[in-house]
């Protein structure tokens, strides 16, 4: 059965899968050095004042959309200067040197700066860095990742993030940090623990609340992903493929974590 009939004849049924929260499974795709990364957490403002019944953060509309969205913090510290080689190609510093936390070999393997040919602008360099966090559901939902717009930061960033929204039901792929540099005189500084981005699930029906477990990364889990990993760097609309997934896509791919 394609998975667009599976989903249709769920809905054809009342039962707690379409009724209660949607369930959004979390996992690292890599769990070497898997300890650094903080699970995601729900942004709430919690900390603030609930004493007076007109208090913005007990607005059910406040509420209701920091419910849906999650937090992942920063899991090294990162001190980055964008130079450029006697060749005059684009290159990353790293400015701790001998007192960064992460070994050179390490961090070259997660960051790097895009080709600069596919920069959206000329003077603003684009890197990026790849991260292990995967998250899946079995029902039609859509992710988006984005700035921790509602954490403030002391000092701003030389720059903006790249979000980007996608159906983790049938496309689900690891996340990358994409940073967009329009000011190269100044440093990138990233610490361990700040707010770093946020993601944020679009449900069906629209009202149906987020419920996050942490997953298993199953067998045929990793054998979808290994099907639908690298087709970026063959077709250049991804989402065209989108119908062709659903046609091999197991009917579960999540299956939460045992807990002893």
């Amino acid at each position: 059965m394609a998975l667009s009939d599976w989903f249709k004849d769920q809905d054809q049924h009342t039962s707690p899968q379409n009724t209660g929260p949607v369930q959004i499974g979390w996992l690292l795709n890599e769990q070497k050095s898997g300890i650094v990364y903080y699970p995601p957490e729900r942004v709430r403002s919690v900390e603030l004042n609930r004493t007076h019944a007109k208090s913005a953060s007990r607005c059910p509309a406040i509420i209701n959309m920091e419910s849906r969205y999650f937090m992942i913090r920063v899991p090294f510290d990162m001190h980055l200067r964008f130079v450029r080689d006697k060749n005059g190609k684009p290159a990353l510093r790293n400015m701790l040197g001998d007192a960064s936390p992460v070994r050179a070999s390490v961090l070259n393997k997660k960051l790097h700066v895009t080709s600069e040919s596919e920069w959206r602008y000329k003077d603003r360099p684009t890197i990026q860095v790849s991260l292990p966090y995967l998250f899946i559901t079995d029902e039609p939902t859509y992710m988006t990742q984005l700035s921790a717009f509602m954490h403030y930061n002391k000092t701003p960033l030389p720059g903006t993030i790249f979000g980007g929204r996608f159906a983790i039901h049938n496309w689900p792929r690891p996340l990358m940090w994409a940073f967009e540099w329009h000011d190269t005189s100044q440093d990138l500084i990233l610490k361990r623990g700040e707010p770093w981005f946020y993601v944020q699930f679009e449900t069906m029906p629209q009202d149906r609340t987020v419920s996050m477990i942490e997953a298993e990364n199953t067998p045929e889990l990793a054998k979808y992903l290994e099907h639908i990993a690298a087709s970026v760097n063959y077709v250049n609309q991804t989402f065209s493929l989108f119908k062709d997934a659903e046609r091999v896509r197991p009917t579960v791919l999540l299956t939460p974590v045992a807990r002893k």
